[in-house]
């Protein structure tokens, strides 16, 4: 299985960017593990937040292939314990899924057409994180994830 964490925009503090590399570099011991960040739009001032939407969607949808199980980080998506994602990841590699894409959208969120592509949607928190912080969040999840399925000392209960 692999794993892609797509973001619309770069990361652009230098502590976040230092943790998200050192989950990264974690994470190839476990999985194939990519993060791809897509250009921020340009000239956003004169688009709605609907326009600025479906611009992202159509950048995002140009890095999904039909068999990519697409997961949205979304505030209105499934909340888990660190034990329970790493079960939910366990039951994907268990049914061979071979590419899972986690997705973290722009600052309005995403499009409906993206909404409609996706297969799941994840919530990280009912509170609101920055989306540069998200991406280092979610990476130490993922980490964390497979830590536990291989019954390693880094995740305490």
């Amino acid at each position: 299985m692999k794993i892609t964490l797509l973001t619309v925009g770069k990361t652009e503090d230098k502590y976040l960017l230092e943790g998200i590399d050192k989950y990264v570099k974690r994470l190839k011991h476990y999985i194939k593990f990519e993060l791809k960040e897509l250009p921020e739009l340009k000239n956003t001032k004169n688009l709605s937040e609907e326009q600025q939407k479906s611009k992202e969607a159509e950048l995002l949808q140009k890095n999904f292939s039909n068999t990519d199980f697409i997961i949205l980080l979304d505030e209105k998506g499934s909340t888990y314990t660190s034990v329970q994602f790493s079960d939910f990841l366990n039951k994907k590699m268990i049914a061979a899924t071979q590419h899972i894409v986690f997705v973290i959208g722009g600052p309005y969120g995403f499009d409906q057409s993206i909404y409609q592509r996706a297969n799941d949607k994840i919530s990280l928190s009912k509170m609101t994180f920055s989306h540069q912080m998200v991406r280092l969040f979610f990476t130490e999840q993922i980490y964390r994830a497979f830590t536990i399925l291989r019954g390693e000392p880094y995740h305490h209960e």
